[in-house]
Formats: structure tokens, sequence, C-alpha cells
């Protein structure tokens, strides 16, 4: 049987949903797709937006989520070249997905960071004095 017939299935190794799944939670996809249920943009002003990302990771990114029909790039035909990206009906549905996880994230940052010092303080590796 064809890997690409079979039930989607993001536990399975071979699963196009896990591909997928990987573009749109991709560090820089979860941004891009979160700045363009805002508004659409253009490649400057999005770059701007997103801080930290390169130019080469965004042209890539918006490529990548284009292919997959989550971006849609509008090129108007006017000197000098002119070209928005926006969500695609796919994309909003994806987007409204990651959306609601990074407000979780943002919200729930101190029950992880209070988490990682407990953690780290549980697993400090013991002074070699204290051991003897």
């Amino acid at each position: 049987m064809d890997e690409s017939a079979a039930e989607p299935d993001v536990n399975r190794r071979m699963c196009p949903s896990r591909l997928v799944l990987e573009h749109v939670t991709s560090r820089w996809g979860v941004l891009v797709l979160a700045a363009l249920l805002e508004r659409s943009y253009r490649f400057s002003e999005l770059r701007r937006e997103i801080d930290g990302v390169s130019e080469k990771m965004l042209a890539q990114t918006l490529r990548t989520l284009e292919r997959d029909g989550f971006v849609r790039r509008d090129a108007k035909p006017v000197i000098p070249p002119r070209v928005d990206y926006s969500l695609t009906g796919l994309g909003r549905e994806a987007a409204e997905q990651v959306w609601g996880l990074a407000r979780w994230t943002e919200r729930r940052l101190d029950a992880v960071f209070t988490a990682r010092e407990a953690y780290d303080e549980a697993h400090a590796p013991v002074p070699p004095a204290a051991a003897t």
C-alpha cells in the first residue's frame, strides 16, 4: 500500500502530514502565520514585524508555506515591483491554531520558568565535597 494513500497519522515516520506539521510549527512558520493573521504584508514589512528573521529564512518560509497552500503571494505588475503576502483559507485555519498556542505560551511562561528552575535544582550536579 502507498504510504500517502494510508490514513494520515503524524506518529508514522513516513506520513506526509508530519512534514506539513513541521512546516506550520517551524520556528519561522509559526511567526509568519501569526503575523499574517492580522493582515497582509509586503516582504520588507513582514521582515520588520518578525524580529530576528533573516531575509533568506523569511523567503524560504514564505515559499514553503505558499507551496503547501497556506500563503498567497500576490505580485503586482507595477514599477517598482510590489508583492503582498496573505493567508489563504487553509492558512487562516492553521494560523488560528498556532495563534492559540502562541497566546497560551505567553500566558503560561511563568509556569514553564518555575518548572525549569525546579528541574534544574533537582538535577544539579552534586559537588564532589558533598558527595563523600
